[in-house]
């Protein structure tokens, strides 16, 4: 599984509401008419991630896809056929943004997650010590995903729907979730 994550905020010209529901248009017509190889997405409002919008309010959309060769059917697909519309009105609205890779390493993928807690790996650390403190943590749920190829603002991405303690050693920025996509999460 890979995760293409993509952070964005809207222009401040545009009400809240009316990206929201934008962004809400476009899950859902992706949602309808998947791309090969797409599995879900998720859409968060957030506050407070330093690397999006100056660390004012931004959002966080992820597409789980199988691997990477999935990636282009789901960019062609993002601006073609039924997704085309809702996509340039989404797209219409936002001010700037930024995209990365996320592969999850230990954990699982499970239902929409609440927080999402960002950080590096400490230098004195090794990756394996680093898998084995967050596997404690993560047996009562949630996953962790680690950036590829150095695209995205964080090399660790922690999701849960519970607020997991980091382990001492580890600077974090824990970040609540409130999801727009899907609306009943």
């Amino acid at each position: 599984m890979l995760a293409y994550f993509f952070y964005h905020w809207k222009l401040q010209t545009v009400a809240e509401s009316e990206y929201e529901q934008r962004l809400k248009d476009f899950h859902n017509a992706l949602k309808a008419a998947p791309s090969d190889g797409f599995s879900t997405s998720w859409c968060f409002a957030l506050s407070g991630p330093p690397w999006a919008n100056n660390g004012a309010d931004s959002y966080e959309d992820w597409y789980l896809v199988r691997n990477s060769a999935d990636l282009d059917p789901l960019n062609d697909a993002a601006i073609s056929a039924s997704r085309k519309v809702p996509h340039d009105k989404a797209a219409a609205a936002l001010a700037g943004g930024a995209a990365g890779l996320y592969r999850p390493r230990i954990g699982k993928v499970g239902g929409v997650p609440r927080f999402t807690i960002w950080f590096a790996k400490p230098d004195v650390w090794s990756y394996q010590q680093l898998f084995d403190q967050f596997g404690r943590s993560l047996e009562t749920g949630g996953v962790l995903w680690q950036r590829q190829m150095a695209l995205g603002p964080g090399e660790f991405c922690l999701h849960s729907n519970e607020r997991i303690s980091v382990p001492d050693g580890i600077d974090a920025r824990v970040i609540p979730l409130r999801s727009v996509f899907p609306a009943s999460a």
